[in-house]
């Protein structure tokens, strides 16, 4: 059986204790045998299951990910352009509801209008194409038998 070392004395009040190498020792192994038992770090990931969607945003394609991106930013520009035109209304006091309308809907409409017709352009006039060949033609008959449990088919002029 292990002997441990006997504990030193409590020193008195105001004096260093007085510890010797193997005590020392014996705690470093300790609290190195307890950090051992309670490891909490990840374990390597072996094999070939598939990785568990973490919490959050789910996983995208990467184009997906530039969409979302894009109308992220879209929106704070949005919310940037909407609260300073708010700031600049509310301290003028006296704006026109239809002028501040049409200075705002406008460029909206206008957006929309050209995606709309570019939209319809796009499908108005589909493209020709003419396919033309030369050559002798031949015809060609073809017998096709196909037997056996695994379905050997067998072709012949």
């Amino acid at each position: 059986m292990h002997q441990l070392p006997e504990p030193p004395a409590a020193p008195a009040a105001g004096q260093t204790p007085d510890l010797s190498d193997a005590v020392l020792q014996a705690a470093v192994d300790h609290v190195i045998e307890e950090a051992k038992r309670r490891d909490t770090a990840p374990k390597v990931v072996i094999g070939t299951t598939p990785p568990v969607p973490q919490p959050g945003r789910p996983p995208m394609s990467q184009q997906a990910t530039d969409v979302s991106a894009l109308m992220l930013s879209g929106s704070v520009l949005t919310a940037t352009l909407g609260g300073s035109a708010t700031a600049i209304l509310w301290a003028s006091g006296h704006a026109d509801p239809a002028v501040v309308a049409v200075v705002f809907g406008a460029p909206a409409f206008l957006a929309l209008a050209i995606a709309r017709l570019l939209k319809r352009a796009k499908d108005a006039a589909p493209p020709d194409v003419h396919h033309h060949y030369n050559g002798p033609v031949t015809h060609q008959t073809t017998h096709s038998r196909t037997t056996g449990v695994w379905a050997k088919t067998d072709n012949r002029q």
